[in-house]
């Protein structure tokens, strides 16, 4: 099934802020931004264990505990398992995003992309969300930015293990839709030149947004649209660089990065276009996109997503960031050329 088919609407809720993403979240903040996410109509929440170590759906399933299941889609990822031991989340070894979840529960992490591991997972992540399905499922961060060297054999093991489990419970219908949940390229080129496992389509987190989009553009998103399947996009404002924020990609943006916010944001101004609308709208525009799935760790930022999804964005917005070369020159807009 495609995954246009399984999700409610374009517009997602990221759940990673969920987990205490960069800073310690009250309960009842939390809880008032799945509300206010509810109460806007979205109803696909992406999870995943990673996330303060189970914290996120722990959130999650206690925020939509009284709603109707069939109203909603859940994605969840595999390829960690969160023990009841608890572990010094100073030392963890996290790869880029050291310290992103140092606020979350300290439940030890351990990565194991297994069959074993990956059944595990969903059952744990079953009853964190307080749900008995879920509907997609992602493997998670089988690439360079967490395992660096080591990530073909990562690769490798789920390969072997959570793509064969996954490719036969949607199969068999205990799932319906399947992927690779990652914030780089390069294991989404792997799959899909594997004859099998059949993925539905991916999670691309950061690699398809306004300030870098060109290698996804050049080496997945066409293979997804010709086979029918969809890409959903994760961090569509660059960890917050794209809207005035200090990061991108989790870390510290750099000069280059912030004089290029900065040139699209003096064009937006000129045409009072919000920088959200742009990022969000430039997402959608591609056929191979199914979402975009923006974090919330605030409520009213809810109610600025769903206004940026909406705002009306001259032609001319797009064709003067084309031509300033701020965007591929292949790069669909959504403007009829």
């Amino acid at each position: 099934m495609a995954l246009k088919d399984i999700l409610p609407g374009q517009l997602g809720f990221g759940t990673a802020p969920l987990g205490n993403m960069f800073r310690d979240i009250p309960e009842e903040e939390a809880r008032a931004t799945v509300d206010a996410a509810w109460n806007d109509g979205i109803r696909y929440f992406d999870n995943a264990p990673f996330y303060g170590a189970g914290l996120a759906e722990i959130r999650m399933g206690e925020a939509l505990a009284g709603r109707r299941r069939e109203d909603y889609v859940i994605s969840t990822k595999v390829g960690r398992l969160i023990l009841d031991e608890v572990e010094d989340v100073n030392a963890r070894d996290l790869g880029e995003k050291g310290d992103v979840f140092r606020y979350g529960r300290p439940n030890r992490i351990v990565n194991d992309y297994s069959e074993a591991a990956t059944l595990r997972s969903i059952e744990d992540s079953l009853k964190r969300l307080r749900t008995d399905h879920i509907e997609i499922v992602w493997v998670h961060d089988v690439a360079q930015d967490f395992y660096g060297d080591e990530w073909l054999s990562v690769f490798e093991s789920a390969r072997k293990g959570a793509f064969r489990a996954l490719d036969r419970l949607r199969d068999e219908g205990v799932i319906k839709a399947w992927g690779l949940g990652v914030n780089r390229v390069e294991p989404i080129e792997l799959l899909l030149a594997l004859d099998e496992p059949r993925p539905d389509g991916f999670l691309l987190a950061g690699r398809y947004t306004l300030l870098d989009h060109e290698r996804a553009l050049q080496r997945v998103m066409p293979q997804v649209a010709a086979r029918g399947l969809g890409i959903v996009v994760g961090g569509p404002y660059s960890s917050g660089a794209l809207v005035g924020g200090p990061n991108f990609e989790y870390a510290p943006a750099t000069p280059e990065i912030l004089a290029k916010v900065a040139r699209i944001k003096a064009i937006a101004d000129r045409y009072g276009i919000s920088m959200k609308a742009a990022g969000l709208q430039f997402a959608l525009a591609n056929p191979a996109v199914a979402a975009v799935i923006p974090g919330a760790s605030k409520p009213g930022r809810i109610a600025e997503d769903r206004a940026a999804l909406n705002e009306v964005v001259p032609a001319d917005f797009w064709r003067e960031l084309r031509s300033a070369g701020l965007v591929d020159p292949a790069a669909p807009l959504p403007i009829a050329d």
